[in-house]
């Protein structure tokens, strides 16, 4: 007996009933009502549903499962469960009532909060468009996390030659810690009622990929850049080169910045700089004439300076007066914690006066430079002090 032959006989059975509201809508000349096109819409979920389940059935038969074992068969339930979920995300968002919806979605006074799968679309998505966060050392712990370092920087363990019977000197350097705590911050997208009634729109992937390119501008701001009494970031590091004009740089000053890291940490380090930066840089020629920075193809962002990759941000300020034009470094030296999985919640009310629906998302985070070694600015010659 064919396995699949229920599965097909109730996909039939949908678009029969599909065409059925489509033919009477046909015969008396008129547009679907609202509830035959949300019925349409829920059938056709269901038809999607029952394709995906075919085609992951298929998929695992041809990779010659044909006994599938208890492993094979949890990640089968895990592929289909979240299927289910992306389901009734959608059809929340278009208003559709389902069974999937209901046993999907925790729905509250103002909203549902969405599923896990849906948040860790969004979270995976901003590893993605985000460098920094994506090479940083994330920690994804709840409470104040105290990270201790090694500190040689007044004194240092030391080895010398000795005398017998002549007391060794002792010299070690000290351990210290950095503290990460929580700073709760949320991001808001709102999608057009015009777009969720559209039925050929995919609204889960304009949801997923808006709610990362918000969330990413976010963090990759605060990691560059800090707030005051918030999140540090960057914006602490210690390792700092001064530029000797207010709005440009030299080539010895970028070698000066590059030379602050040591050699053991050179493999990591990236250039981050504003475009604007970059097109400068770009304009500067070593003494035969040539240009120090040119596009390189197995560049990851399509330029390398001086054997590093060059990433640029909208983020990280223009050349100006005490502003850090460049950051120069191994970002695994900057230490991330979001100390809450990241919570997508939907409020369908709350923006109806403006035909649009809410999508907000909720992170508790924070970062600093955990090694300081790994990080060195370049900032800006400031305006001068004036006399009194």
């Amino acid at each position: 007996m064919d396995k699949f032959k229920k599965l097909r006989e109730q996909r039939e059975a949908f678009r029969a009933e599909m065409q059925g509201i489509l033919d009477k809508a046909e015969t008396e000349e008129r547009a679907l009502t609202e509830e035959e096109e949300t019925k349409f819409n829920e059938l056709e979920g269901k038809i999607k549903g029952i394709d995906r389940t075919i085609k992951a059935e298929e998929r695992a038969r041809d990779l010659g499962l044909n006994v599938v074992d208890d492993k094979k068969k949890e990640e089968l339930r895990a592929e289909e469960k979240e299927a289910q979920e992306e389901r009734a995300f959608e059809n929340y968002i278009r208003g559709i009532v389902s069974e999937e919806r209901a046993s999907n979605l925790t729905v509250g006074d103002n909203g549902a909060v969405i599923p896990s799968s849906i948040a860790n679309k969004i979270i995976k998505k901003v590893i993605e468009v985000c460098p920094i966060y994506q090479l940083a050392t994330r920690y994804n712990i709840g409470g104040t996390l105290s990270i201790p370092y090694y500190d040689e920087s007044t004194t240092a363990i030391t080895m010398a030659y000795a005398t017998e019977f002549t007391e060794l000197e002792s010299n070690s350097g000290k351990f210290k810690s950095i503290e990460l705590k929580g700073f709760l911050a949320g991001a808001l997208t709102k999608v057009s009622k015009s777009l969720v009634n559209n039925n050929q729109f995919n609204i889960t992937n304009f949801v997923i990929n808006q709610m990362a390119e918000n969330i990413a501008k976010w963090i990759e701001g605060e990691l560059l850049n800090g707030t005051s009494n918030k999140i540090d970031g960057i914006s602490g590091c210690k390792q700092v080169v001064t530029a000797a004009a207010a709005t440009a740089i030299t080539a010895d000053e970028l070698i000066d910045l590059q030379e602050t890291i040591p050699d053991v940490f050179q493999p990591g380090c990236i250039w981050i700089m504003n475009k604007a930066t970059r097109t400068a840089i770009r304009k500067l020629k070593d003494s035969d004439g040539d240009y120090i920075l040119n596009k390189d193809a197995t560049a990851k962002w399509g330029y390398k300076l001086f054997g590093a990759d060059v990433y640029c941000s909208d983020n990280m300020p223009k050349m100006a007066e005490g502003k850090t034009a460049i950051v120069y470094g191994d970002m695994s030296g900057l230490a991330v914690k979001v100390s809450e999985d990241m919570n997508i919640e939907v409020l369908r009310e709350k923006f109806a006066t403006e035909h649009a629906i809410g999508v907000v998302g909720w992170l508790e985070m924070d970062a600093k430079i955990e090694n300081e070694q790994k990080i060195a600015v370049l900032k800006m010659k400031a305006a001068a002090q004036q006399g009194g």
